[in-house]
């Protein structure tokens, strides 16, 4: 699903998504295409289920967004040579 969709169709929402598809360009990591894993009215409720998600597989690539946001991104930070990935969208 691309942002534009998710946003028509959970609007005003917290969303967690996982990317399917996204692409680095100047330490920004754009979301093209994504699958929505739940919507939340909390941002708390959110970050409870993202951290829950992330320890059971780690490997998956997660966001947490608001979909006010008008562009799926987040600014890639890197430390000791492991990516570390900040979600400034939210």
């Amino acid at each position: 699903m691309k942002w534009m969709e998710v946003c028509e169709h959970y609007p005003d929402r917290i969303v967690l998504v996982e990317a399917l598809e996204s692409t680095s360009i100047n330490n920004i990591r754009t979301i093209e295409d994504m699958s929505i894993i739940a919507e939340f009215n909390e941002d708390l409720e959110a970050w409870h289920e993202y951290k829950k998600l992330h320890k059971n597989s780690p490997d998956r690539e997660l966001y947490i967004f608001h979909t006010s946001k008008e562009k799926a991104e987040v600014k890639e930070h890197f430390l000791l040579g492991l990516e570390i990935v900040y979600d400034h969208a939210y």
